[in-house]
């Protein structure tokens, strides 16, 4: 089963490393615990949808483009797990 979560916090470290931020530097700026944080991106906590906003204000990235992106990568790895469905979503996604 792919996990909501852990796309969306796939989607949001990749946004701020290509920013070349740390976890404390977005943290600070959306006014979220930087431990919660590091959470959401590990796909260990899911987040609200007022949390995700402010972390798409901190990155400087409009939600509907993470949603857009996180729509496309779930596509694709529900996908792979369709033609794959005897292995695990993190086996099939980290083989393609």
């Amino acid at each position: 089963m792919v996990l909501l979560r852990r796309v969306i916090g796939d989607a949001l470290r990749a946004r701020r490393q290509a920013q070349h931020r740390t976890l404390r530097e977005v943290s600070t700026a959306a006014n979220v615990s930087l431990g919660y944080l590091s959470e959401i991106e590990r796909g260990q906590k899911e987040a609200s949808s007022e949390l995700l906003a402010a972390i798409c204000m901190a990155l400087d990235v409009p939600l509907s483009m993470i949603f857009a992106e996180v729509s496309e990568d779930l596509a694709r790895e529900e996908a792979l797990v369709l033609a794959h469905p005897t292995i695990e979503p993190e086996v099939v996604a980290s083989a393609a």
